[in-house]
């Protein structure tokens, strides 16, 4: 939600801003780039042919200057002929004469072609899309003076109408009929998805996928799903995407599947009415009498279910989402209310919410920061560790060398004990942009959690080593608190527990 008019308007600018070629800019207008030639390129030149050479080293061209040229230029899949035929076909879509159904039909064609079109030709429609669906620049100049003119009087709000107009691109209401078609939600997502992963290479595109992602917050609002829980007697089909997109621990088998949906487990997943049978994002759920340590027992397939009756805690031990192309639209907070809201209406005895977490940035980062938290022990703590290692004074390789097999360290063991507080530091005061540095932490701690307790050996898997030495952590959800830490948060500290705190002392 837009907080207030000047807010929205330095939002609206940049988003206009972005949307203005990238080659045109770089060019002064005549839609060339100054980038140098790529390396398949410039390896042409072995070959002796000049013709090939120079229309293989050429700067991509715009679409502008493709769709008035006559001849295919070095890799363009598409030919100018194709080209604009292909842009008929997606102005047709939003044709003004064209009704809401006969424009989602339109789009629907326009899908299937796409379905059956190579890689580049795909990318081909996604630069018509940016380029040629992009904001009248012309209007909205003019709408923005009559803005600023019109600010303090009595025309300002007519003028803010009129800016928020121009600001509407051609490209909205193209992809607006691309979901009216039943399958055209399915489409826009897996066609994001697959748009992701070459917007670094590509600054083109960056519009397409800024108007897809604010779409999409619009259309996957928490108002429009529904939750449901998952159990063993859901469709085989639905319970095979749980298997597909298990994200934390892997379901190996429906043996363990099943075990995750016994009587002492809940499974909820948020879905969406255009997707029915696809889970947004889900939620795996254990009940249990006290926070759980270590993940092993949740994931035994022999062992006896908890009695409910007597469950007082509620540990969220995975939290996946399933849909790569909604990536940047933020529901997990909200699933995580609703299921504690929900659990609590089902068991009225639960108390304590909490999270068995991995902790998946914190090798990494110790293996760059190391250095620096050995210079923080004193001169008694650097020569126990040093005793311990083998080396005195120990170096950031020793103490890493000590403690890569870390379920073989003695509980009183100094390269344990600076294992966990160097994990602590991380969870618990390292800070990026105003963040926690650790994604999940940085997921839970947003929603109002706090750093409750670091677990040794709570991950022994091959996965759990190679992320943390093992190590995993609970994030409580005090249901009274949350305000307040998300406060903390705010002001750049980081929300934890007295057990944390001891840790960061030394």
């Amino acid at each position: 939600m837009i907080n207030s008019t000047p807010e929205w308007i330095s939002r609206s600018v940049s988003r206009l801003r972005s949307v203005v070629p990238a080659a045109d800019k770089a060019a002064g207008g005549d839609g060339t780039a100054s980038k140098p030639a790529d390396k398949p390129a410039r390896a042409a030149a072995a070959d002796g042919s000049v013709t090939d050479v120079v229309a293989k080293t050429a700067v991509p061209r715009s679409t502008h200057e493709r769709l008035v040229a006559t001849l295919r230029r070095g890799q363009e899949a598409l030919s100018p002929r194709a080209l604009r035929r292909l842009l008929a076909d997606l102005q047709e879509v939003v044709a003004p004469q064209v009704s809401e159904l006969e424009g989602g039909r339109r789009a629907q064609a326009v899908a299937q072609w796409y379905t059956a079109a190579q890689p580049e030709e795909r990318r081909d429609m996604w630069l018509l899309m940016c380029e040629q669906f992009a904001p009248d620049a012309t209007r909205f100049k003019s709408a923005r003076q009559r803005y600023e003119a019109a600010a303090g009087t009595a025309e300002e709000g007519q003028a803010e109408i009129s800016l928020r107009r121009a600001l509407v691109s051609p490209r909205t209401r193209l992809l607006q009929r691309f979901a009216v078609f039943p399958e055209g939600m399915r489409f826009l997502v897996d066609m994001r998805a697959e748009l992701l992963p070459l917007l670094k290479a590509d600054k083109r595109l960056l519009a397409l996928d800024a108007e897809l992602e604010q779409l999409f917050s619009t259309w996957f609002d928490v108002a429009f799903l529904e939750l449901r829980r998952l159990s063993w007697d859901s469709p085989a089909s639905l319970l095979e995407k749980l298997i597909k997109y298990e994200a934390v621990h892997d379901i190996r088998s429906w043996a363990d599947l099943k075990n995750r949906l016994d009587s002492d487990r809940r499974c909820y997943g948020f879905f969406h009415p255009r997707l029915p049978n696809e889970p947004l994002i889900f939620v795996e759920v254990a009940l249990l009498d006290r926070i759980s340590s270590s993940i092993t027992p949740l994931l035994d397939e022999a062992a006896a279910p908890v009695d409910i009756t007597r469950a007082n805690t509620a540990i969220f031990y995975s939290i996946s989402n399933t849909q790569t192309g909604l990536r940047g639209v933020s529901f997990g907070d909200s699933l995580i209310k609703h299921v504690v809201e929900t659990l609590a209406a089902e068991f009225p005895r639960l108390r304590t919410f909490a999270t068995l977490s991995p902790i998946p940035g914190f090798r990494a980062w110790l293996g760059k920061n190391a250095p620096a938290m050995l210079e923080r022990l004193d001169d008694k703590r650097r020569a126990e560790l040093g005793r311990a290692v083998g080396f005195e004074p120990p170096q950031a390789a020793h103490f890493l060398a000590a403690v890569d097999k870390p379920l073989e360290l003695d509980a009183k063991s100094p390269a344990r004990q600076m294992l966990l507080e160097c994990a602590a530091h991380y969870l618990g005061r390292d800070l990026q942009d105003g963040k926690p540095c650790d994604a999940v932490a940085r997921f839970h701690l947003g929603n109002g959690a706090r750093v409750e307790r670091l677990n040794w050996g709570g991950d022994p898997s091959a996965k759990g080593l190679k992320q943390s030495y093992g190590l995993m952590v609970n994030y409580l959800y005090d249901l009274k608190r949350i305000d307040k830490h998300r406060a903390m948060l705010a002001q750049g500290k980081l929300p934890v527990s007295g057990e944390i705190e001891s840790l960061l002392r030394g």
